[in-house]
């Protein structure tokens, strides 16, 4: 009977683009934890703690017996940029020991926790071989982010990204369309835009928040003034955030499954073509095709 070599705890998540690597956990869950849209790491049993070097050492050569070479890493679970540079650097050099054809390797990072890590540290990992870093900015506006209890700022965030630039690696940014519900809608919009002109990220990328456990423990920090956005609000929104936007080379996706709407193109360039298409999808309902409700989903 086949086993596979990583004993993961459940559940594990990834970006969609990291569908080929091999998940490598260094920590278990997310050092922060306290986000209210957030239920990815609230079992029980992701309670947060750094793993042992000789434990991530021995899934490495567990992995390696099983797969061979392997090119593409990503390292779970929540932010695994929250170990110390020491710590990240050994792994690295453990996984291009175990794979020598290693392309890259990749990472979720919470702004806070490069805070306390320099450029030219960064940069050190990037020459060893950390690529991409998944930055969750959720929002560019300092009220939803409060609300939310993201535990980051607008100036958190940014400064994040910019070390990132300076240091020569990728992001790839996430953004939460509905996050302020119909009270903050345009200011998240608008702050967001903002926040993304201010640090041109390499990719960028629009979920819809979803809550699939129920929305009481949102409410709950949020506040009562909380109201979702519908289908047409949404789009509204995402209009206003692309109105705002004035990047230089990003790619961008709002293809992920809790939309309904599918946008892709490289901004600025296909900036009018996608407002077309949401404009189109507000004044002219089922002239674009749209994700049904049941595919739906995180």
């Amino acid at each position: 009977m086949y086993s596979f070599p990583i004993d993961y705890i459940e559940p594990v998540f990834r970006p969609p683009s990291e569908a080929k690597s091999l998940i490598l956990p260094v920590t278990n869950g997310c050092s922060w934890n306290q986000c209210t849209f957030c239920e990815m790491y609230t079992q029980p049993q992701k309670k947060f703690r750094a793993r042992k070097p000789e434990d991530i050492r021995a899934d490495i050569e567990k992995a390696a017996a099983a797969f061979g070479d392997v090119r593409r890493v990503f390292l779970a679970d929540g932010d695994a940029m929250v170990l110390p540079t020491r710590r990240l650097l050994e792994i690295i050099a453990d996984l291009k020991r175990a794979f020598p054809g290693l392309e890259r390797v990749s990472s979720y990072c919470l702004p806070r926790n490069l805070a306390k890590k320099s450029v030219e540290e960064l940069a050190q990992l990037r020459e060893a071989g950390l690529k991409i870093l998944y930055v969750g900015m959720e929002s560019g506006d300092d009220e939803v982010l409060r609300r939310v209890n993201k535990g980051e700022t607008w100036e958190s965030t940014r400064s994040a990204l910019v070390k990132i630039r300076e240091a020569g690696l990728v992001s790839s940014v996430m953004v939460l369309n509905g996050l302020g519900g119909e009270a903050l809608s345009r200011q998240h919009a608008i702050n967001t835009a903002t926040l993304c002109n201010e640090t041109q990220p390499d990719y960028l990328s629009t979920l819809v928040v979803s809550f699939p456990q129920g929305e009481e423990r949102f409410r709950e920090g949020f506040g009562a003034d909380f109201v979702p956005l519908g289908q047409q609000a949404l789009f509204e929104e995402i209009r206003v955030f692309l109105e705002h936007l004035e990047l230089d080379n990003t790619i961008f996706r709002s293809d992920h499954a809790s939309n309904y709407l599918v946008l892709k193109g490289t901004l600025g360039r296909d900036k009018d073509r996608l407002l077309q298409q949401v404009n189109m999808a507000i004044t002219q309902p089922g002239a674009v095709p749209l994700r049904a409700e049941w595919m739906r989903g995180l």
